[in-house]
């Protein structure tokens, strides 16, 4: 079958390809005007040497610039605000993590808790330096005093002085008394601490008296202390200072509670209050009448009225 004997109709008309055939081509059949609603896709002939090789060709135009995310591009018209169009539901987008499509606040806060351990970990590392710092000074001040050392203050100039003037109060041992009025001395009983354990005998007569003279006292009140020997019974003499006899006799009761005759376990002191002068006073202890006078006699010393010596 040809285009020719198809039917009544012209090739063109009958088949419109016909103009591609030879004997189409032989009945006129031609190549319809605008390539069957196809501009510019079929009709492309250019006379020979008119397409011209190495030359620029227009520049392509820029596509249509992307709006912000979410936000409809300034080339893009939605469907519904066309006319006759139908208005549709926005799809959300779809969020990240699961939640909503604002900043990422999990990883804000873990690097808000980063900057804070490291400014914590840099004031920690700060601290130790300084108290290292610190130990190094220390170990580098001067060292201390001897009165530091010792943890002792040191005596002021008021203090030294009332030590120079604070002399230690007499003491005397009764051998070195005067004696008088048949008083003697002897060691047969055996306890005296005087030197050589002498002691004074025979002071158990009216009359018998020892005397001490005392140089190098402040005026004021002492203890008058005597250490005396008894046979195991109670004992009493007259105290007699610068002249004047005291009211009260020195009192020389068998405090250690020896047994009657035993002088060696009656070895014990006793002591009465004495008021002397700033200077030299003499005391004396005296065998009167009323008094009962069977003791021998050791030691004598003054002590302060507290006691101290």
């Amino acid at each position: 079958m040809t285009p020719g004997n198809n039917g009544a109709s012209t090739p063109e008309d009958d088949d419109p390809f016909g103009y591609l055939y030879a004997d189409g081509q032989a009945n006129g059949a031609q190549p319809p005007s605008g390539g069957y609603g196809y501009p510019n896709s079929v009709n492309r002939v250019r006379p020979v040497g008119s397409r011209q090789y190495g030359q620029q060709g227009p520049a392509p135009q820029a596509p249509p610039q992307q709006g912000a995310f979410g936000q409809p591009s300034a080339h893009y018209a939605a469907p519904e605000t066309l006319p006759g169009g139908a208005p549709t539901a926005r799809t959300p987008q779809p969020s990240r993590g699961g939640r909503g499509g604002g900043p990422n606040t999990k990883g804000l806060l873990i690097g808000a808790i980063a900057v804070v351990a490291a400014v914590v970990i840099g004031i920690g590392i700060a601290m130790i330096s300084g108290d290292d710092d610190d130990k190094g000074g220390n170990e580098a001040g001067p060292s201390p005093t001897a009165t530091q050392q010792t943890g002792e203050p040191s005596p002021s100039s008021s203090e030294e002085d009332k030590d120079e003037d604070k002399t230690k109060l007499p003491a005397i041992d009764a051998k070195a008394l005067r004696l008088d009025g048949g008083a003697t001395l002897a060691s047969e009983f055996k306890g005296a601490k005087a030197d050589g354990g002498v002691y004074v005998t025979g002071f158990n007569q009216v009359g018998s008296k020892v005397t001490w003279t005392v140089d190098g006292v402040k005026a004021g009140n002492y203890r008058f202390y005597v250490q005396y020997g008894i046979p195991g019974e109670d004992a009493d003499a007259t105290i007699v200072v610068n002249g004047k006899p005291e009211s009260r006799p020195l009192n020389m009761k068998n405090f250690a509670k020896s047994a009657k005759g035993d002088w060696e376990a009656g070895w014990q002191n006793t002591w009465a209050s004495v008021n002397l002068n700033d200077g030299t006073n003499t005391i004396e202890l005296v065998c009167n009448e009323g008094n009962k006078c069977n003791a021998v006699l050791d030691q004598l010393w003054l002590t302060n009225e507290d006691g101290s010596n």
